[in-house]
């Protein structure tokens, strides 16, 4: 069964918090499956994670593009792994794919944004009730992750 986490995001933006979760991830030798519910916003991360930082590389691509099967970080609308991921992150109120086939799956969601915080509260006590061991995270006032539940 899935390691599920919540991040929520009170001090920052999804294009700031992102790519550190994504980086550890690829660190961790993990592929990575991001799912945003809007094609625009899959491919204004795209576009961010060329540029988020000019001393790293985030390896990555969109299921639109060419070879999206061998990417460590794919970008992606659909509930499909095309990479093979082990881990899946949700954001911007994504949905998730009805089987959690993952080693983890993370909601990101911004706490200033009250259909994702609505969404993320559903999700929570669904996957609480299925059984699912539930980790919540929050930003703290210098935007750390602090482990809350």
């Amino acid at each position: 069964m899935a390691e599920i986490l919540f991040y929520h995001l009170t001090e920052s933006k999804l294009e700031d918090a992102l790519p550190p979760l994504l980086e550890k991830s690829v660190e961790r030798g993990w592929r990575v499956v991001v799912q945003t519910p809007e094609t625009s916003r899959r491919d204004a991360l795209d576009a961010h994670l060329w540029t988020f930082r000019e001393e790293s590389f985030l390896p990555h691509g969109t299921d639109a593009s060419e070879g999206a099967e061998s990417q460590p970080v794919l970008l992606t609308t659909g509930p499909d792994n095309l990479n093979g991921a082990s881990v899946r992150f949700l954001v911007d109120g994504a949905e998730p794919p009805e089987t959690l086939d993952y080693d983890r799956v993370v909601f990101v969601f911004d706490g200033h944004d009250q259909p994702q915080l609505e969404s993320a509260r559903g999700h929570w006590k669904t996957l609480k009730a299925a059984g699912h061991k539930l980790t919540y995270w929050q930003q703290n006032n210098e935007g750390r992750w602090e482990k809350k539940a």
